[in-house]
């Protein structure tokens, strides 16, 4: 059975930090490009950061660049987002996914908020 469960979401005040982790089971990781996604009430899903199977090339959205980290751990099946200077504009529900080669999955979310 494939699993992506996020954790690390909560309610941060503007200027600090979140560390997002994402762990996967029931499918080979490896061979997965993963990415963070983020909704917004009422706007639609976008995506904020993506890092390839090996970890080695990232991609941000230009909204978190400099901000934001993403990162993986092949061997614990973990993906993580290091989230820093968060402002209320980053206030979301994050969504873990993986994107293979024949298959997309997707984690049930995380919700950050960011206050002022």
């Amino acid at each position: 059975q494939v699993q992506l469960v996020e954790s690390g979401g909560g309610l941060v005040q503007a200027g600090g930090s979140l560390r997002l982790s994402c762990e996967a089971s029931g499918f080979v990781f490896s061979l997965y490009y993963m990415n963070w996604y983020r909704q917004a009430p009422g706007k639609q899903r976008e995506l904020v950061a993506g890092i390839d199977r090996l970890g080695r090339t990232t991609d941000y959205a230009d909204s978190v660049k400099g901000r934001f980290t993403i990162s993986r751990d092949n061997a614990k099946s973990t993906v993580y987002l290091q989230m820093n200077s968060l402002n209320p504009e980053d206030t979301a529900v994050y969504y873990c996914n993986a994107d293979g080669p024949w298959n997309k999955y997707w984690g049930q979310g995380t919700q950050v908020t960011v206050s002022l």
